[in-house]
């Protein structure tokens, strides 16, 4: 089991050298992309931060999560696939898991991570829009 570990390690640590590494640079800001859209959308339509409410009300569960995969879904898809081209190009071998370790690293915790900050930041900037629209009374001569 140890040896099993060390080489997926290994294995995991390498990919950023190898072929496809331009991924780990363009499926971050790709799903941080979408992550902004999507906290903005939800600051639109003033809903909670992503996170926090995954966290805090499990009711909403099924909603925040079929959300996060309409917005992400494709970015992950194609994370899976281009760690398998990878694998297969470097490794000769196909790791299932592996593929998913990589995948979520790149597009899920970017999206996750950014879009309830996004939000935040959206909502900051309207109100103080929304506040500088206000007239000010004129001073009385």
């Amino acid at each position: 089991m140890e040896d099993f570990l060390t080489r997926s390690l290994q294995q995991l640590l390498a990919r950023p050298d190898g072929p496809l590494h331009l991924r780990f640079i363009l499926q971050p800001i790709t799903a941080s992309v979408i992550a902004i859209r999507a906290g903005i959308r939800d600051s639109r339509h003033h809903q909670p931060p992503y996170l926090a409410t995954v966290f805090s009300r499990p009711d909403l569960h099924g909603a925040l999560l079929r959300s996060a995969w309409r917005d992400i879904g494709k970015v992950l898809i194609i994370a899976v696939i281009l760690d398998a081209a990878y694998q297969l190009i470097e490794l000769r071998w196909l790791y299932p898991g592996q593929c998913l370790i990589v995948a979520a690293v790149l597009a899920i915790v970017p999206y996750v991570l950014i879009r309830g900050p996004a939000s935040r930041l959206s909502t900051q900037l309207r109100t103080r829009r929304a506040r500088s629209k206000i007239p000010r009374p004129s001073p009385q001569q």
